[in-house]
């Protein structure tokens, strides 16, 4: 029997709220698929459910092939704010937007940069451990650092940079930007100083948080050149994505004590193989990219991408949220 519905693809980790919005709609048909189905099978289940007009993506790849599986594509989301496993071209050629999640997700991941800057600099772990193993006596060995007072360089100054810089600042920090793409006034406005050239800011720093988006710009930004220009006593903190750092650059600079420590939600290979060199190092904390993926994050983006399909099926996509602005009329 022949239905007007329109069917939307979405992934199981879409909550209730963002589900909530879609169902209400009574044109709507919900169709969900695992989170770590593999390409093939995605694929082989767009062909089966064809024709398909819009989905809500985890990590699941797309591109040419699943928009002809599709066939009728309407509008791509991701339930998030990164789109590296997403064919951005593909669906400009077909004048199809890819949206994201906007600001929904940004103040989870800038309080786990936060978070870990300042485990890593209270030296948390080793602190539980004195306390655990009867070490008491030797505390005042692994004495712990402020981060008043302290210097931070923040890459990329979007959606989640700006409120890094933000509860930086509330630490009492002095907040370097480097982001190209911002102008000198914008960063200046928000309290904190520009710098234009990154291997020369690198020096000055206590710490390095990493808040661009994973480009043919920013893949292996940080090797073993520039993990040499920081501090031997600063910290590095990637909440982006694995790829912007040189994992096996970073190994040597921890092992060596060119860098005090690393703290990492991303990794270059996820999840990364068992036994990678980073997990035995004691100058490491990690994450398995859970940043943004907190309970009311969850819900934040499940609704916000709802709101995007919602917008894209109705002819007037929420532009802000949209990554591929040349499709836009």
């Amino acid at each position: 029997m022949a239905t007007n519905k329109k069917k939307i693809f979405i992934t199981e980790s879409m909550s209730l709220p963002g589900r909530a919005l879609l169902r209400e709609r009574g044109d709507i048909e919900l169709v969900e698929f695992p989170n770590l189905i593999s390409a093939s099978d995605f694929e082989a289940m767009l062909k089966a459910q064809a024709p398909v007009h819009g989905v809500a993506l985890g990590a699941t790849r797309f591109g040419e092939p699943e928009l002809e599986a599709a066939k009728k594509i309407a509008v791509v989301t991701r339930i998030g704010v990164g789109y590296d496993a997403v064919d951005v071209a593909a669906l400009s050629r077909r004048k199809i937007p890819l949206m994201v999640a906007g600001t929904a997700n940004s103040p989870s991941v800038a309080e786990q940069a936060l978070f870990m800057m300042l485990t890593l600099a209270k030296r948390a772990v080793e602190m539980h451990a004195l306390v655990r193993d009867g070490q008491w006596s030797t505390r005042l060995g692994k004495l712990p650092y402020d981060l008043f007072g302290k210097t931070v360089l923040i890459v990329g100054f979007g959606r989640i940079g700006t409120r890094t810089a933000k509860r930086c600042l509330a630490m009492e920090m002095s907040v370097l930007i480097y982001d190209p793409y911002k102008s000198p006034d914008e960063i200046n406005a928000a309290g904190c100083e520009p710098v234009t050239d990154l291997d020369a800011a690198l020096p000055r720093a206590d710490f390095v948080s990493i808040h661009c988006p994973k480009t043919s710009e920013t893949i292996g930004m940080f090797n073993a050149a520039r993990l040499k220009r920081m501090k031997p006593s600063a910290y590095l903190i990637n909440t982006a994505r694995g790829g912007i750092v040189d994992e096996a650059a970073l190994y040597d600079a921890l092992s060596s004590g060119r860098l005090a420590g690393a703290g990492l939600d991303v990794f270059e290979q996820e999840p990364p193989p068992a036994g990678h060199s980073l997990f035995e190092l004691p100058n490491v904390i990690i994450a398995p990219h859970v940043a943004g993926v907190t309970r009311e994050a969850v819900d934040r983006m499940s609704e916000q991408t709802a709101r995007n399909i919602l917008s894209a099926l109705d002819g007037e996509p929420i532009r802000q949220n949209v990554i591929n602005q040349d499709v836009l009329g």
